[in-house]
């Protein structure tokens, strides 16, 4: 069974000389020890390897193509002038390793979001020049989100090429940060309350409901959305969701969960777990679930596992793994 794998990591050691500085410190913390560091101890090290050690990677785990991406925190939280830089030579560095293993490795470009004409002529140029298969956006711009009128050229310019927009996570700004996760409970706690364990992806479920709500959708009904994490809750909330927002008081052209089932699809990347993976299927069915790792901050061998458990028809687990990626992304 063919696998293809789509919130995939890389870096380039420019990158990890700026945004990237906290993850070759965190890699290097990782290195001195410490309960459940080992895990990250290479992290710095896989992240800029997009080539052979890490195709001997994946062959190890049963993955047959990467989708790469820029890892976060992305451009996002530049300046438009040093994310437009930074934007076009990752693109350009991963361009490259892509062409020298082309059965193996597929790209996502990254965008200066923050200039977001540059960004629609960043995604065109990496499509046409290159053939990735869409962008990936690291969340909110310093606290501006999405459904902001002043980014849609580039949902615009997706629709146009006929690409999907990956939406990846991102640390919540700072005074929600402050508000939700500093309380009364260790440092360490709060700093995984507002990454990992909760704030990335209550984070992109909200920025995904605004996007909804602020019409984007209705402006570009064609566009195609992806998130990780088994949806980042919003399975779970669907149908309240529904309940709640009716058309009469969203003024949209949809259903509130019309938009979750039909402009959105969803992967796996490093949320192995049974329950979420079914209340998923549920709500959106086969046809908008995909296989993802997360590699390098997850298992690439545990996300083929689970791939291999979950209870699902045989023609149903082949969508999952490879078909609709090659659907949407034009495999």
């Amino acid at each position: 069974m063919r696998t293809i794998t789509l919130e995939e990591h890389y870096a380039t050691p420019e990158f990890m000389d700026g945004p990237g500085r906290d993850l070759r410190a965190m890699s290097q913390a990782a290195k001195l020890g410490g309960k459940g560091a080992s895990r990250f101890a290479s992290l710095a090290e896989d992240l800029v390897d997009i080539g052979e050690g890490r195709t001997a990677a994946m062959d190890a785990a049963g993955i047959d193509v990467q989708v790469l991406s820029l890892t976060s925190p992305g451009t996002e939280q530049l300046l438009p002038d040093e994310s437009a830089n930074l934007a076009t030579s990752c693109n350009d560095a991963l361009a490259r390793a892509i062409e020298r293993n082309p059965a193996r490795l597929a790209g996502f470009a990254a965008i200066p979001t923050p200039a977001p004409l540059q960004a629609a002529d960043e995604l065109e140029r990496t499509v046409r020049e290159y053939r990735f298969k869409g962008a990936l956006i690291n969340g909110h711009c310093r606290g501006r989100y999405l459904d902001d009128r002043f980014f849609w050229p580039i949902f615009e310019r997706a629709q146009e090429l006929g690409v999907p927009i990956y939406l990846h996570p991102t640390r919540p700004p700072q005074p929600v940060v402050d508000a939700y996760f500093v309380g009364n409970f260790p440092r360490e706690v709060s700093g995984q309350l507002s990454i990992a364990a909760w704030g990335w992806h209550i984070e992109t479920a909200v920025h995904i409901v605004r996007l909804i709500a602020g019409g984007v959708f209705d402006a570009y009904p064609r566009l195609q959305l992806v998130i990780g994490h088994l949806g980042e809750g919003l399975p779970f909330m669907l149908q309240r969701l529904e309940q709640n927002l009716p058309m009469q008081t969203t003024k949209l052209e949809r259903p509130f969960g019309a938009y979750l089932r039909e402009n959105l699809h969803y992967t796996f990347s490093g949320f192995n777990f049974l329950p979420p993976f079914l209340n998923l299927l549920a709500e959106v069915g086969a046809d908008r679930v995909m296989f993802s790792a997360d590699h390098p901050y997850a298992s690439m061998k545990e996300a083929r596992d689970f791939l291999d458990r979950i209870p699902v028809a045989p023609a149903d687990r082949e969508k999952i793994a490879h078909g609709t990626a090659e659907r949407l992304f034009r495999f």
